[in-house]
């Protein structure tokens, strides 16, 4: 191994420890499963805006965005960001404020909780329902991220890919189970600096080493398709294939996720004052839209490279190294150049972690609390719960490493189908228990569940028959769980005075 690797590495190995460093500190201040799910509701605008948004993107926005755009051109990749940015605006918008509001005023600290509660669920079968649902969709997304730092480290140093995934699974574990959602929002903050500073030097570095930026743009053009919105190309036949209005109206169903996403809901529940989501929104949406068009632009100009031989061609999912390589044809040009070619593929480890500590404190709360205590009713001390939760997170993390054991996994494939399980799921629910008082328990019961089973018969039977039918899931089970929650709804019993009275009390305190 040479001096740019062993730099590379240390700098890797340096974050790593940092990681691990903020668990243990935060460890001291987890004295009930308040503070450890929702950190006492004591986030700041900056942490609650950033840790948001770092826990959304995962490496999804360094591998898989980029490997799109490298392989197909801009109009795939930028339809998604395109739907995400303003679904994460409307998000920060519309349903942060409500959402923190109507929580605290139940005392729920689970998503599923919210849901038991606002609709005086006794039997707590809807907290039952959503807590499968999230283990369900959120355990082969956690599985997604350990399998991006394995690969990381396949690409980089040649290593075995399963023990290297499987140490990364261990440093998420130890400072998520150790620090909690304090730990895992300010390793947040961190790791979003991180991975800013990683797009940034990969985009500069990269026209660089491209021969500048009309190099890549003549090489983008010569392509066919590949800057069209309205075409991909398609590098087999160096022909440009059609993007239809039904195609790109789909994928901007993506920003859909948004509203049923329960790690990032989790962040709008703990903010300490909710008078200044505004500025948390601000700082999100800036956020998201410049790091999301880089990454896309990072594609294009790893393509370029490609071109003039500064980085190998790559195919299939092989095209999501694009980043470590360009940082691995940086860490050549000396000692300083190699660090910060360890930020960069720190970066990259970081996406993958911010998110995956809060997929498993979303996952682990939903069993331990909302499974094991709430709907089975057993009854646990304050320390028992914290035990329970922490057990529960390193069981989760077990079956995650299982389902990641295939290198060949495609990280934006299953981040894709984990975020249509999520939207069309929790997305109609929380937006009818936020805005609509005819809701009931027994329209958003039966919109979950139809919700959840499109997703499936969709992606796996009416999807593949393509044509008009190759529409993304989430879309058509969004709509699904809209008309099957508004229709069992208005054909069932009216919710009770005082639920409509504790409806009216939120959306008076929301306006002031």
């Amino acid at each position: 191994m040479d001096l740019g690797m062993l730099l590379i590495l240390g700098a890797i190995v340096a974050y790593l420890l940092l990681m691990l460093g903020v668990g243990i500190y935060y460890s001291k201040k987890n004295s009930t499963v308040d503070d450890f799910y929702l950190g006492g509701r004591k986030l700041g605008p900056l942490v609650t805006a950033m840790s948001a948004e770092a826990s959304d993107m995962s490496s999804w926005l360094l591998m898989g965005l980029p490997g799109v755009a490298y392989l197909s051109g801009i109009c795939d990749a930028s339809w998604t960001a395109i739907g995400l940015a303003v679904g994460t605006y409307i998000n920060w918008l519309v349903v942060a404020k409500r959402i923190r509001v109507y929580s605290h005023r139940l005392g729920a600290i689970t998503v599923p909780e919210f849901l038991s509660k606002r609709y005086h669920d006794d039997k707590n079968l809807l907290s039952c329902i959503a807590a499968v649902v999230i283990v369900v969709f959120f355990v082969p997304y956690t599985a997604s991220g350990f399998a991006a730092c394995g690969k990381l480290f396949t690409s980089l140093l040649g290593l075995d890919y399963l023990p290297t995934m499987i140490v990364c699974a261990l440093v998420i574990v130890v400072y998520t189970a150790m620090g909690g959602f304090l730990a895992a929002s300010v390793t947040d903050l961190i790791q979003s600096i991180v991975m800013t500073i990683a797009l940034v030097v990969v985009l500069c570095f990269g026209v660089q080493q491209a021969g500048g930026l009309d190099a890549v743009l003549a090489n983008a053009q010569a392509m066919p398709g590949y800057l069209a919105m309205t075409a991909t190309h398609d590098a087999a036949a160096n022909a440009a294939s059609p993007y239809g209005a039904i195609t790109i109206f789909s994928t901007l169903a993506w920003g859909l996720g948004y509203f049923g996403m329960p790690h990032i809901l989790l962040r709008f529940m703990a903010i300490e004052d909710e008078n200044k989501l505004k500025v948390s929104r601000r700082i999100a949406t800036m956020w998201v839209v410049i790091s999301m068009a880089v990454a896309v632009f990072i594609g294009v100009v790893g393509n370029g490279m490609t071109k003039v031989g500064a980085v190998a061609a790559l195919e299939g999912s092989a095209s999501e190294t694009i980043i470590v390589r360009i940082a691995t044809l940086l860490s050549q040009f000396g000692p300083l150049p190699a660090l910060i070619a360890g930020v960069i593929l720190a970066g990259i480890l970081a996406a993958t972690m911010s998110t995956a500590d809060s997929q498993l404190l979303a996952a682990s709360s939903s069993v331990s609390q909302n499974l094991v205590q709430d709907f089975f009713g057993v009854k646990l001390s304050s320390k028992g719960s914290l035990t329970v939760a922490r057990s529960t997170l390193v069981v989760i993390s077990v079956i995650a490493v299982f389902i990641a054991r295939d290198p060949n996994s495609s990280v934006f494939g299953i981040v894709s189908f984990a975020w249509a399980g999520f939207g069309s799921t929790f997305g109609p629910v929380v937006l009818a228990a936020l805005f609509w008082k005819r809701s009931n328990r027994s329209g958003v019961l039966a919109g979950m569940v139809a919700g959840g089973v499109t997703v499936f018969v969709w992606k796996y039977l009416v999807r593949p028959m393509g044509g008009i039918w190759n529409i993304y899931e989430l879309l058509p089970a969004f709509l699904v769980n809209v008309a099957v929650l508004v229709a069992v709804s208005l054909l069932t019993a009216q919710p009770t005075e005082q639920i409509e009275q504790e409806f009216a009390d939120v959306q008076a305190a929301v306006k002031q």
